[in-house]
């Protein structure tokens, strides 16, 4: 009864709309964090536990796992005759591990996202072989159109500081080619996957370059700049908030609550809704629905999901679907990916039944029809 009301409570404010739009946001493709089953079996042995689901299962997208996925978009239609997309948040760099054993760990370098599969086809074989060219497939065929969620999917300044100590847990994790199951940063405030998380406010004047540099590969790597982001862990400073239109991006994904970091441990209680935010001039992107389904909660997640996009439908509002890539991740675990692909379908299936009318859009096209620029 709790969820379903606050299902229900957090669609009160923000832009509405009377059709049945739904819009799915995947974060963390094209990032590597962890590189395969052997990597993870040897950090294990050297003391690199497993966490979490991130620990344990989410590696670089593999042709099979964008395979299956493609089928299952593919297998439902909106009223239109569209299919299912997703809009994958995504890292156009990744750490370039090869560089940084070369000299020595002693200081950080990323590579863009195409270098990286390249890499993998070789170094992988058959898993990764053909998997950039599916990446390019499903663009085209308008079912996986990418956003930006950062350059890379960590923090540049902690790295920079365990590389300079020779941290023992990063230089494991390195050597196998990955970077997880980090246990500390020596800051309350920064976790070590969080891109744009600081402690003191002057760590900030670093972030212009990232997002710049990070767009500029973007670009390079995927054929468009984006206009839509949403940082890594959902941090990021209000500071910087405006200047991301300077940048080409025009819609900011934000949670709907969270306690936003002011610098030195202090924190303020924010509330955000969907709309056009006349302070910065950016649309805020609100989600309003959750689909973790590898992830145990002790609930289904299909009937879970599937009832907070009738709560949004009811209130005249889109169903903007949140997961992330580690639900549709088999390189590790075939089972965790067929867990994730069927209770995807399943929800589709049961989303084309109950509304027909539906609409399937990407993160573009949906902010572009919030603040004006889309009048389909």
């Amino acid at each position: 009864m709790k969820n379903r009301v606050i299902s229900y409570l957090k669609n009160t404010l923000g832009w509405k709309t009377n059709r049945k739009l739904m819009i799915i946001a995947v974060d963390d493709y094209g990032n590597v964090r962890l590189d395969s089953k052997k990597a993870r079996e040897k950090m294990n042995k050297a003391g690199l536990l497993v966490r979490n689901r991130f620990d344990a299962y989410d590696t670089l997208e593999t042709r099979e796992d964008l395979e299956m996925l493609y089928e299952t978009l593919t297998s439902v239609k909106d009223q239109h005759g569209k299919s299912a997309v997703f809009t994958p948040y995504s890292l156009s760099c990744n750490l370039d591990f090869e560089r940084m054993r070369q000299d020595d760990y002693i200081k950080y370098s990323y590579e863009p996202l195409t270098q990286t599969f390249e890499k993998l086809s070789i170094f992988q074989g058959k898993e990764y072989e053909g998997t950039w060219q599916l990446w390019q497939e499903g663009m085209s065929k308008g079912i996986f159109q990418p956003q930006f969620h950062g350059r890379e999917h960590l923090n540049v300044k902690v790295l920079n500081e365990k590389l300079e100590y020779k941290d023992p847990e990063v230089l494991i994790a390195l050597k196998n080619r990955s970077y997880t199951s980090i246990t500390s940063t020596g800051y309350p405030t920064i976790g070590y996957t969080n891109a744009f998380a600081f402690y003191n406010k002057d760590e900030i004047q670093d972030f212009p370059n990232i997002l710049t540099s990070g767009i500029k590969c973007f670009q390079e790597v995927f054929g468009f700049k984006p206009n839509s982001f949403t940082p890594p862990a959902q941090q990021f400073p209000k500071e910087l908030e405006s200047s991301l239109l300077d940048l080409g991006i025009e819609n900011l994904d934000k949670p709907f609550y969270r306690s936003r970091h002011l610098g030195e441990g202090k924190f303020k209680k924010e509330f955000n809704f969907l709309g056009v935010n006349k302070a910065t001039g950016l649309t805020d992107i609100v989600r309003n629905v959750v689909f973790e389904p590898c992830e145990n909660r002790g609930f289904d997640w299909i009937n879970y999901t599937f009832q907070q996009i009738e709560a949004a439908f009811n209130m005249g509002k889109a169903a903007i679907i949140s997961s992330h890539r580690v639900n549709f991740c088999g390189h590790i675990d075939p089972k965790n990916r067929e867990k994730g692909i069927l209770a995807l379908k399943e929800l589709l299936k049961k989303v084309e039944r109950k509304w027909p009318e539906i609409e399937f859009l990407n993160m573009e096209s949906f902010g572009n029809l919030i603040s004006g620029k889309n009048k389909d």
